[in-house]
């Protein structure tokens, strides 16, 4: 039997997160902290067994007490855009304390081809988090995410009332992943024996474009769904007008316009190799989330 280790997940109270550390716990083979800048936050994962620490990437003082004693930790890429470079100092300084620290492995959630040139407008803050990791002396798993099949929930509802979805992401292809696949890899990663450094992209299992996505979503819900290609400009200015700032609206249109370039083409077995589990198609993850798609809770 192996000896049990202590698994550290920031940021578990959001999403990816939460679900991470439910992975964890239903292993029963290790002990799991859960971080947050709001451990109040975290009180049904301690009450399904998690050790619950306040965790604070800007506020490094947090930082010794939360890395104590920890052998691997998943560093969940934070949501800090406000500003550019937030998000980066804050990815750098949960580095510099796992350093310190002594943790053995580092997961880091990062995104699909995040590398120079990237179309999106946040992918900077991913490819140079890959670069402190590649120059720090922890091994490191990086997983490079897909755009998440629960984004489109910010965008199908307004489509299904209007019955058309208005997209600049042409015929590109993208690899959507459901969260909960992403977390279920995530966990498992950093539940593994592996040591070294390697870097998965973590995908659904198929490629397709926004109008496949339309017609396989109108099919569930019954109801038309026509996919209108735009460009750019005319994407920006829609959401500008449907209250959107213009700086938030350049940055969700950078994502259709990385999908037109072919960014997000990628379909791996990564999500199964790791887990041992097929990642959800998007038809199976919309007919469990059918309500969703109409804007209902």
């Amino acid at each position: 039997m192996s000896t049990p280790r202590t698994l550290l997940v920031t940021g578990a109270s959001g999403h990816l997160g939460r679900q991470a550390v439910e992975f964890l716990l239903a292993r029963k083979a290790d002990t799991v902290i859960a971080g947050s800048r709001d451990p109040q936050k975290l009180a049904a994962l301690v009450g399904q067994g998690a050790q619950a620490r306040a965790l604070d990437f800007e506020n490094p003082e947090t930082l010794p007490a939360a890395f104590a004693g920890v052998d691997r930790v998943l560093i969940v890429s934070t949501d800090a855009l406000d500003r550019p470079g937030r998000r980066l100092a804050q990815h750098q300084a949960a580095i510099n304390a796992a350093v310190k620290a002594g943790v053995q492995h580092i997961v880091y959630t990062s995104f699909v081809n995040a590398v120079p040139g990237s179309a999106v407008l946040i992918n900077p803050d991913h490819q140079q988090t890959e670069a402190a990791l590649a120059a720090s002396p922890i091994g490191h798993t990086i997983l490079r995410n897909n755009l998440y099949a629960e984004n489109l929930f910010g965008s199908l509802p307004h489509a299904f009332a209007s019955g058309q979805w208005f997209t600049a992401g042409a015929t590109g292809k993208a690899g959507f992943v459901t969260r909960k696949d992403a977390a279920r890899a995530a966990a498992a990663a950093l539940a593994s024996a592996f040591t070294g450094t390697r870097t998965l992209d973590i995908t659904g299992p198929e490629l397709l474009t926004h109008g496949d996505i339309a017609r396989i979503a109108s099919e569930i819900v019954g109801r038309p769904l026509s996919h209108v290609p735009v460009d750019q400009p005319s994407l920006v200015a829609g959401m500008v007008k449907a209250g959107l700032p213009e700086p938030i609206a350049h940055v969700y249109a950078s994502f259709d316009v990385a999908l037109a370039k072919g960014e997000f083409a990628v379909a791996s077995n990564a999500v199964q190799e790791l887990t041992g589990q097929a990642p959800s198609t998007l038809r199976d993850f919309f007919i469990a989330h059918q309500a969703a798609l109409l804007g209902a809770s």
